[in-house]
């Protein structure tokens, strides 16, 4: 294992092949993503930027390279859901297991509070026995990191010949006051970003 500097810091377009090479096998081995077609570079620099317009994309990068990526975006899209989002998060195959997703996470709930956030909600494949494209290790990262079971949905998602049922599993980030702060978007928080990011930007062995 190499000692090298982990640093979480926010997507930019200029990342978008990169990040579209580190979700490619997700589409394409599993159904962990619920896709059938790759998106583009292209696309991918389109949804990085309609993200960053409201919510944290966040990347881990080391020496150069990226290892992973997380974001937030709107869950449902209603005006009373708007202290709720939905999470992703997805980490370089060869680079699993080895902390990464947990400091994205961390990070992004970070953010996440900074925005006057309360819930984040997560969508995972789950698998009615596990197979070779989909076993049930997200929903356990994210048992792991203190979310809990709320919902399935049963056999809603089709890929590679075969059911999926899909579950929903949410964290709470605070009390749920009578009256909420406003929620703040991702470019508001700019100047207090570096800092709030810092935390978790630090040597880690990888």
């Amino acid at each position: 294992m190499n000692h090298i500097s982990l640093q979480i810091r926010p997507a930019t377009p200029n990342d978008a092949a990169a990040l579209a090479a580190i979700y490619a096998p997700y589409v394409t081995d599993t159904a962990i993503s619920f896709e059938y077609t790759v998106p583009t570079v292209e696309e991918f620099r389109r949804r990085i930027c309609k993200t960053l317009e409201k919510y944290p994309y966040l990347v881990a990068e080391a020496g150069g390279e990226l290892l992973g990526y997380a974001y937030t975006a709107p869950f449902v899209g209603r005006a009373a859901y708007d202290w709720a989002a939905e999470t992703s998060i997805y980490v370089r195959r060869d680079c699993r297991h080895m902390g990464v997703g947990r400091r994205l996470y961390e990070a992004l709930e970070a953010v996440s509070r900074a925005q006057n956030l309360l819930n984040l909600n997560a969508c995972i494949g789950w698998p009615e026995t596990e197979d070779a494209y989909l076993t049930r290790n997200s929903a356990q990262f994210h048992a792991h990191m203190g979310y809990r079971m709320v919902g399935t949905f049963y056999n809603c998602g089709y890929k590679f010949g075969r059911w999926y049922h899909m579950v929903w599993m949410e964290k709470q980030l605070d009390r749920h006051p009578p009256q909420p702060a406003p929620v703040r978007s991702f470019p508001e928080l700019a100047e207090k970003l570096p800092a709030l990011l810092a935390a978790f930007s630090d040597d880690a062995r990888i």
